[in-house]
């Protein structure tokens, strides 16, 4: 598709199946891409890096946004609190108004003065304020923390019959760890989730769960399989713990957005997210300590994404997890598992951390194509105007400047962002999105060329 040269992308969820090093090659392409794109994906981390427009479609309602989602979002909570609150102080006017008429209406020198305040009321109109989407409100199981290691990996080789995927793997994890397993595609991450619950037999070494392990898998496999001539409540009935009601049953149903007759749909006429959906509230009807997770969010909306990151953040319990969502995996993993060149080892550091060393492994790869690109077509520089090569003491002095220029600049979009939010005019709004888009872009060319500075040896 890029090697066409369109002059238009139009890309429906393109990080769904792509892994973390891919997704950034695709963002460093879309940012350096000056033509049109319109994309639609729940990866959140993603449209904030590579969209400087949002398109919201609600209700059968498109807005257009001149900003980031994040601006957006943020934009979008602060005009319906102000709204919320106009209403509450008009609803105070009109209860005061109505107080004075019904008061003075029937006294002959005062019904003038009540007339006009009535004419007063019927000016008073509230905003009309559309009630938010229903959204997931995830609840994780109700655990004892535990201490102690929760499975240990004792000289792991995973894969299949006919090839090994990964060997060599020594690794433990904690109760009460929330551990990203991550790594490019076809590295096995996935491979190693289901060895690990069992679905995979082992090629060599061995897996060891703790004592008292109760785990609860959703994994695609699984949620795949449903018995499908049996409704939602069936199955969920099936997976609660002994002494659960019909109405806590129903609560958690709710929680996942199966309410009212949803309930009584049987699992073959469900969408593959309400299959995922399903699956999820009855690992919340459980009690597993252990919850062992592959691409929870695939199938969820942003929101509900967010509220499931929520609950993973309160569960006492441990949480395996593989997820294509950066968003995700920042919010939730506490420890890394990076499977990778045939073995897996635990990567020092969280998963932003991770993340900045795999952008820095990318750069460093695209720094080191550009000289071979650029030799095709030599460019005639003049000698008086030649970069010449930074000594230590200039590149030290240019990073000060830097600092200074991007703390200035980080002051005024918290100042432009201040203001964003007191407005209530679309037209002031959208200068200063434009204004506050403007100091990112700067921003982000000064922090660039001030860890280009920093990489440097000298």
């Amino acid at each position: 598709l890029l090697l066409k040269d369109p002059n238009l992308l139009i890309l429906d969820e393109p990080t769904n199946f792509l892994d973390i090093r891919t997704q950034i090659l695709l963002e460093h392409f879309l940012c350096s891409f000056d033509r049109a794109a319109l994309i639609v994906s729940h990866d959140r981390s993603f449209l904030q890096a590579t969209c400087d427009h949002t398109l919201d479609l609600a209700r059968g309602k498109l807005t257009m946004f001149p900003g980031k989602i994040d601006a957006y979002l943020n934009f979008a909570a602060e005009q319906r609190e102000h709204t919320e609150r106009s209403n509450a102080a008009i609803i105070a006017k009109q209860k005061h108004l109505q107080n004075f008429i019904d008061k003075n209406k029937a006294r002959a020198s005062t019904a003038t003065l009540a007339r006009s305040k009535g004419k007063q009321l019927e000016r008073l109109q509230t905003i009309d304020i559309e009630e938010n989407l229903p959204t997931a409100a995830i609840r994780a199981p109700v655990v004892q923390p535990r201490k102690g290691p929760a499975v240990r990996m004792i000289d792991l080789a995973i894969g299949y019959p006919e090839r090994t995927v990964a060997s060599g793997i020594v690794l433990e994890v904690e109760h009460g760890q929330r551990v990203a397993i991550v790594g490019d595609n076809g590295q096995g991450k996935t491979t190693l989730l289901r060895t690990l619950v069992g679905s995979l037999d082992t090629i060599d070494g061995s897996v060891k769960w703790g004592h008292h392990c109760d785990i609860g898998v959703y994994a695609q496999h699984v949620y795949s399989a449903l018995e499908p001539k049996q409704t939602v409540l069936e199955y969920l009935e099936d997976k609660s713990t002994p002494g659960t009601t019909t109405q806590q049953i129903l609560t958690v149903a709710g929680s996942m957005l199966f309410r009212g007759d949803h309930v009584r749909k049987k699992v073959q006429v469900l969408s593959g997210g309400e299959r995922a959906r399903l699956c999820m509230a009855g690992l919340l009807l459980g009690t597993y300590n252990v919850l062992v997770l592959d691409e929870p969010g695939n199938h969820l909306d942003v929101e509900t994404v967010e509220s499931l990151a929520q609950a993973l953040n309160d569960y006492k319990g441990t949480v395996l997890l593989t997820s294509h969502d950066r968003h995700f995996l920042s919010l939730v993993a506490t420890h890394i598992i990076e499977v990778r060149d045939g073995t897996a080892r635990a990567y020092e550091g969280g998963y932003d951390g991770y993340l900045y060393y795999i952008n820095r492994e990318i750069e460093e790869g695209e720094r080191a194509r550009m000289p071979t690109k650029r030799s095709s077509k030599p460019a005639a520089v003049p000698v008086s105007t030649a970069a010449r090569p930074l000594d230590a003491k200039s590149a030290e002095k240019e990073m000060k400047t830097l600092s200074k220029k991007i703390k200035l600049l980080d002051q005024q979009r918290t100042e432009l962002n201040d203001q964003l939010v007191r407005t209530s005019d679309a037209n002031e709004a959208e200068r200063l999105n434009r204004e506050i888009q403007s100091l990112e872009m700067e921003i982000g060319m000064a922090e660039e060329r001030w860890l280009e500075l920093n990489a440097m040896e000298f």
